[in-house]
């Protein structure tokens, strides 16, 4: 009973702020793991199968909407200063569903979008190019653009993927490349988040591999004070982090001097 009363509780603040009840929330330890997605052997239909499942998780889970609300704000800042159109990187693009649903949220706004998308491997940036007009190959610890080159760059579902060293540099270069902001998206973990995860793969008829991998990433993923945390290390820009629905955690700061 003391267990089930934990669940109810975990599942009905799962929009609140994770870090003032601790205890309520059945958090698991934060580990590594293995995603098959990160090894380069990977079969490339497998690959292109595993991020269409990302794709309806960001759509169905809330990935996409949580990008979305951290761009609300660029649109009207933008509005306000009486530009037009505005340029985007999205590294980790995938299958480029998230610079789609920002360009079309822009057009709703009046603006228009010059969007690129980044992948580490080529063959990865040739499946991207089929919606993203832009491709770059490229790491994304070492980006091949200049200062304040890009006015947004997004970036969903990568940081996790990556040793914490890693992903304060990647950060950094973010915080170097853009002009206007940098929003960050994250899972947060949750025990109820893997179980309900778990469930839906099924229905939703993810391949094994994006089932086993979803797990990971969630094991993988940030509480908002460790995002907060992290991307300290990388800028002294104004930041701000928030817990989302659908156990999504997400950061969005003005471009400031680098942590050295």
């Amino acid at each position: 009973m003391r267990a089930r009363c934990c669940i109810i509780a975990a599942v009905t603040r799962n929009s609140s702020a994770d870090a003032a009840h601790p205890r309520l929330v059945l958090t698991p330890t934060r580990q590594r793991g293995f995603e098959y997605l990160d090894d380069p052997a990977l079969p490339l239909a497998v690959a292109q199968q595993s991020l269409r499942d990302i794709a309806l998780a960001n759509k169905y889970f809330g990935g996409t909407r949580a990008v979305l609300a951290e761009m609300t704000s660029v649109f009207r800042e933008m509005q306000r200063a009486g530009v037009s159109s505005l340029s985007l990187l999205d590294i980790g693009t995938g299958l480029g569903d998230i610079p789609v649903a920002i360009s079309r949220e822009a057009s709703d706004h009046g603006l228009s979008v010059r969007a690129m998308g980044l992948e580490l491997t080529p063959a990865f940036a040739r499946v991207s190019h089929e919606r993203v007009a832009t491709m770059i190959a490229a790491d994304a610890r070492n980006l091949p653009l200049g200062d304040n080159s890009v006015d947004v760059i997004t970036c969903s579902l990568v940081l996790h993927h990556l040793d914490d060293g890693d992903a304060v540099r990647m950060l950094r270069e973010c915080n170097r490349v853009a002009r206007r902001r940098v929003i960050v998206a994250e899972l947060r973990r949750s025990w109820v988040a893997i179980g309900l995860l778990w469930l839906v793969s099924w229905v939703l008829r993810f391949h094994a591999v994006s089932r086993h991998d979803g797990v990971v990433s969630i094991r993988r993923g940030f509480l908002t004070s460790e995002l907060r945390a992290m991307i300290a290390k990388a800028t002294t820009g104004v930041m701000t982090c928030r817990a989302r629905l659908g156990w999504r955690v997400t950061a969005a700061w003005i471009p400031g001097t680098s942590s050295a």
